[in-house]
This record gives structure tokens, sequence and C-alpha cells, in this order.
């Protein structure tokens, strides 16, 4: 796969396709769980091995790993569960969301990170538990909070910068309590929001950041430079950092939702959360009509702790378009 160049993108109005904002969302919502489906069976393998089955750029759900083809593991899981929240409660409701994911842990997904099992299985409250963890391991900088929120930042997106990235916090807070993956997950939250409103999210970075904390700034800037690149990681991209910069650098450096997903897949590593990074960022980008049916098809998303239910891709598109219906969500009243 070649990179595309800025020159490239420059061709093209900000390297995306006239889907609206509807599309979009759909895009969004889809193109996450799509990223980590398409990304499960390489987890925690080499670089490389996606074009290595893949050699002509043409990727199929293969499954593998202990997951069928399409199959969406805990990352896309999870955010179907805020979703499900925002809709029902009407807005933030945070202890309706750690419940939601409490029952969710109780029914022993064939995935969960290790950190946010912890948090979800401690007995404590949902205040304290992600806060106590951090303070006796020190350490809580994992992209899982990252992993799920398209559907918390495509709900929240027509609120603003300001209130998608305090909710974006807010919700990350949750199962992590360094405040690291509080200002990633809010970063992310708002290039979503610019690319739902048609704008270039690779342009407003600088714009995200200013609104970052001022002692977390520095570092995120680091790994959202324009010639950043994974080789650069300081850490596993199961951590915030390089999880959310592997997805910037996929969407910079390709010209296509489907480039994107192979770059990031190609990367190894913890695929499945950083294509599902990717994906989300990606299909706000280019819209659902850029998302290969051959992926779509067969995508569908197991919800552990509820019935038995799969969710599939009709599912997930009532979810993003009933998401980004609702307006002024970031001021209701059970928002804090």
């Amino acid at each position: 796969m070649t990179p595309t160049s800025p020159e490239d993108r420059a061709l093209r109005p900000n390297g995306r396709s006239g889907a609206d904002r509807g599309a979009r969302a759909v895009g969004a919502v889809v193109g996450s769980a799509v990223g980590d489906a398409l990304g499960a069976p390489f987890e925690f393998g080499p670089p490389g091995a996606y074009s290595s089955r893949f050699p002509d750029g043409t990727g199929e759900m293969c499954g593998g790993g202990g997951w069928d083809p399409g199959e969406a593991t805990d990352d896309t899981q999870m955010a179907v569960l805020v979703a499900e929240s925002l809709l029902e409660a009407g807005g933030l409701d945070l202890p309706d969301v750690f419940a939601r994911f409490r029952r969710w842990a109780a029914a022993k997904p064939k995935d969960i990170g290790l950190q946010t099992e912890d948090v979800l299985t401690s007995g404590e409250s949902w205040d304290l538990a992600a806060a106590k963890h951090f303070r006796i391991n020190s350490r809580a900088a994992g992209n899982g909070s990252l992993m799920r929120a398209t559907t918390s930042a495509v709900g929240f997106a027509r609120a603003g910068r300001t209130a998608t990235m305090d909710a974006a916090r807010r919700i990350a807070a949750l199962t992590h309590g360094d405040p690291a993956a509080w200002e990633g997950t809010a970063v992310f939250h708002d290039l979503v929001r610019v690319a739902l409103e048609g704008g270039d999210p690779l342009a407003s970075v600088d714009e995200a950041l200013a609104a970052v904390h001022a002692g977390h700034r520095a570092r995120w800037a680091e790994v959202l430079r324009p010639d950043w690149h994974p080789d650069d990681a300081t850490e596993f991209n199961g951590a915030v950092w390089p999880c959310l910069g592997t997805a910037v650098w996929a969407l910079r450096t390709t010209g296509s939702f489907e480039e994107a997903l192979a770059a990031a897949v190609d990367v190894g590593g913890d695929t499945d959360t950083v294509a599902a990074v990717t994906g989300g960022l990606a299909g706000a980008v280019y819209g659902i009509e850029a998302v290969p049916e051959r992926w779509t098809r067969p995508l569908h998303v197991p919800l552990p702790g509820y019935g038995g239910r799969v969710l599939r891709l009709a599912d997930l598109v009532s979810l993003a378009g009933r998401l980004d219906g609702i307006a002024g969500i970031g001021h209701q009243k059970n928002y804090t």
C-alpha cells in the first residue's frame, strides 16, 4: 500500500467524499465496529501481518484468534452500552453507564481489558472504582476508554467542543483513573465532532490540543504531530497515546476508508482497538458509503449479559441515527 501524500490529499476537498452529516455519523459508528472486527484476528501479531495475508490490499473479515469472521469485540460491545445508556437515560447518566458495564463484565465476555475488568469487578461504587485502582497501581493510561468512544463522540458532537470533550473525560474516568486517558478520549471526541460537521479533523488537531489540560498537552502534541509515525511510539499501542496517534497517522497518510483501516491493522499489536479508533475517525470523514459491504455484511456484535442479544448492521445504523439526532444532549439535567 502506498501512503497518500499531502499533495494528493490536497487534490480532494479535505480528502473526503461528499457524504452528508447523517452518512458520516453512521460511517463513524459502523466504521468503528468494522475496524474492531477486522483487526481482532490480528491482535498481538507482528507488523505487516495484514498485508502479508492480503497482499492485494483487499482484506476480508477473516476471523481467527477465537473470533468468528465479522465478530466485534469488547471495544464495540462497550460502545453500544454507552450509546444505549445515552439514548435511554436521555443524556449522560454516569451511574447508569457504569451499571451497564458492570452487568456486561459479570457475564464473562470473550475479551475484556485487565484494567477494565479490575475496575468493574472491584465492588467499588461508580465514582470511586477507577480512582482507587489508579491510586493503587499508579498506571491507568490504557486505550480502553478510547476504544469505546465513537458512539459518545457522535452523541455529543452537536453540543460543541467544550461539552463533548468534557463528556469524554467523564465517561473515560468510569474505568480509567489516569487523566492522560481522559484527555486522549477528549481529543478523539473533538476530532469526530469536526469531521461530522464536514470539517477536516487533521486541520483541527491544534485547536483540540489547545483544550487539553496543560499538564498533558505536550505529550499529546508529540504523538499527534504531522510527521509522527507509529515507529516513534515509546509505548505499546495498548496505551492511549500511540493508539490515537496511530489512528490519526493512518487517516493522514492514506486516501480512503479501506486504506486507513489496512494501515492501522498492519501496524500490529493491539490491532482491534487501533482499528476501531481509526474506523470511527475515518468513518466520520468518509461516510458510510465508503465502508465496503464485504465488511459490513458479516458484522455482528454479541452483547454478553443482555439476553443473548446480537446487533447487526441495521441495529448500528439505527443507533447512529438516533445518537446524531439528540441535539443538545450535553445540557441534559442528568449530565453531571
